[in-house]
């Protein structure tokens, strides 16, 4: 975190929450509360330890408040000697709409196609509503959290971060649980016409050590757009 006569930069960790019941089903959730799973909670202790290990010195965590983001949040933070988490709406997930509880089987025998060309059906929240309510926020979790003299975790959802991901000009690949990216914000530079001005893409966050199943949950994504892994697995989803 740079600070003094420049602007403050606030790095912060984008984390994807740790598997939850439908996770391990492969439904879509949205806006559903499905809680961790327990593996899901092994996975937030262990993403602690790695970064405990990475002496990231995290100094403050928000999350959405679905379940699934918030216990993880609060896993992280108990192992981390951080504090309370603050909860934040609009972190929440894209909703699914009538995906909602859906495997990919059952999508694609009542949406032929769709999730192969990236469609998506009309109540599924738009990509664009998604930047408009997850940038603001991200600016103001850093400008709180500019004053905690540390970097930033928050724990929130595949299709957020995937729409983060794609609206700052990069091509997104699928994000495991407690995968993520690290962004950089600078909340003096936030513009209502731009709400991306001052938020800079940084690494992807995926350690080892973080224990993985081979059920390939969905991890909601924007659409729109093909990402890397669909070239390779779009006949299974």
């Amino acid at each position: 975190m740079v600070t003094g006569n420049s602007a403050p930069i606030v790095p912060m960790l984008l984390l994807r929450h740790g598997q939850s019941e439908w996770n391990a089903v492969r439904r879509w959730q949205g806006l559903a509360d499905s809680p961790l799973t327990d593996l899901g909670r092994q996975q937030a202790a262990s993403c602690a330890s790695v970064l405990e290990a990475m002496d990231v010195g995290v100094a403050g965590i928000w999350s959405s408040p679905l379940r699934r983001a918030a216990e993880t949040g609060a896993i992280i933070a108990a192992r981390l000697g951080v504090g309370s988490v603050e909860p934040d709406e609009r972190l929440r997930e894209a909703d699914a709409g009538e995906w909602q509880g859906m495997t990919p089987d059952e999508i694609e025998t009542a949406y032929p196609g769709f999730l192969a060309d990236h469609l998506r059906p009309p109540s599924f929240e738009a990509f664009e509503h998604v930047v408009e309510r997850v940038f603001p926020a991200l600016h103001d979790v850093a400008s709180v959290g500019s004053r905690l003299g540390g970097p930033l975790v928050v724990t929130s959802h595949s299709g957020v971060i995937r729409s983060v991901v794609r609206r700052l000009g990069e091509t997104d690949e699928r994000i495991p649980n407690l995968g993520g990216v690290w962004i950089d914000v600078t909340p003096s530079a936030r513009s209502v016409i731009d709400p991306t001005a001052g938020v800079d893409l940084g690494e992807r966050f995926d350690p080892d050590g973080i224990l993985r199943t081979g059920v390939d949950a969905p991890g909601e994504d924007p659409g729109e757009q093909a990402d890397q892994a669909d070239a390779h697995r779009g006949a299974e989803r």
